[in-house]
């Protein structure tokens, strides 16, 4: 299995990152420790100087991991016809105890560098670097969860064997399972679509209040968090019955196939970009009373909210459409 490229190619990046993220946390340590603006020392120096390399390379770790979530969700996908029993990713996933953990640490590293990403973009604008030991001790908490992703991923793929007969998604979303894959499958669609659309609401004008007033950031995040986390499991209870046609069929990752017309991936990209644009904007909208970085975070602030808004309705019309297009007629589920 490891000869597979994909796995090969995951692998690899694991590695890389991990490995350019245990050295920027080296150079963290000393930003930390030694960092002060005012100093004219040779230390102070060799340190503003370096910041700039440390910062290029993290953009390019971080985009890597980007990538390595797309790609090792497509790989599962693709690797479901190697193994008896699995039909889909989540057959894939479910071969050992290590597939659903390295899946969900990726998506939170994806979360967390987004976080970074936007902290180290802010900061570049104030003439002062006021965020600079902020980002470099989150930094700092960011470089564990990577290599744990990294070991919890080689473990999983070491782990693969052919000849295990595996569980898919008829097994674990359904609502005759047990555990939380089977408790939301088990919502009724009428009460997910209802949390769908009342999240999604939430979520748009809170951030189209944050668009135009430049107040309410907190808000505008943990709104698009919830929504984020309802509208997953809404796809699961709710809009997958539609897109599959039939009323008891609710795998998250039937949808990436090209039988479904791949309207998993149309789901789900506008959906994770729209919740890290979000967070993106809440998180540094806290630092608008730093003054050397009031007038940059007032002009992100319009340009984050707006494409998260954006990335928000593209979800949700969609959403919307494969619904009403559908042929499955709901009126004895209802």
């Amino acid at each position: 299995m490891l000869l597979n490229p994909s796995i090969m190619a995951l692998i690899l990046v694991s590695a890389v990152v991990s490995l350019m993220l245990l050295l920027s946390s080296a150079f963290s340590i000393k930003i930390v420790r030694h960092w002060d603006i005012l100093s004219g020392s040779e230390l102070q120096l060799q340190l503003e100087r370096s910041t700039y390399l440390i910062s290029t390379l993290l953009i390019f770790a971080f985009i890597a991991e980007l990538i390595s979530l797309l790609l090792f969700i497509y790989n599962a996908e693709a690797m479901s016809s190697q193994f008896v029993g699995a039909m889909c990713a989540t057959g894939v996933l479910n071969i050992n105890a290590w597939g659903w953990p390295t899946l969900f640490l990726k998506i939170a590293i994806f979360f967390s560098g987004t976080i970074w990403l936007a902290l180290n973009y802010l900061d570049n604008q104030g003439y002062d670097y006021p965020l600079i030991k902020l980002k470099y001790s989150l930094l700092l908490f960011i470089t564990p969860l990577v290599i744990i992703e990294a070991a919890v991923q080689l473990r999983y793929f070491l782990a693969l064997d052919p000849d295990v007969i595996t569980s898919c998604c008829g097994a674990l979303f359904t609502p005759e399972s047990t555990g939380i894959a089977a408790e939301v499958s088990g919502l009724e669609p009428h009460t997910a679509m209802i949390a769908l659309y009342g999240t999604g609401a939430a979520a748009i004008l809170s951030g189209s209040w944050y668009h135009w007033k430049h107040s309410g950031g907190l808000l505008f995040s943990v709104s698009s968090v919830a929504a984020f986390v309802v509208a997953l499991a809404a796809i699961v209870s709710y809009v997958a019955l539609y897109i599959y046609e039939h009323p008891h069929h609710h795998c998250p990752f039937c949808l990436l196939k090209s039988g479904h017309d791949f309207s998993g991936y149309f789901l789900y990209i506008p959906l994770f970009i729209a919740t890290a644009l979000a967070l993106a904007a809440g998180t540094t909208s806290h630092f608008h009373k730093i003054p050397s970085l009031k007038q940059a975070i007032e002009r992100d602030a319009s340009r984050l909210s707006g494409l998260a808004i954006l990335a928000f309705f593209i979800f949700y019309l969609l959403s919307t459409f494969y619904v009403l297009n559908s042929n499955l007629v709901m009126d004895g589920i209802w």
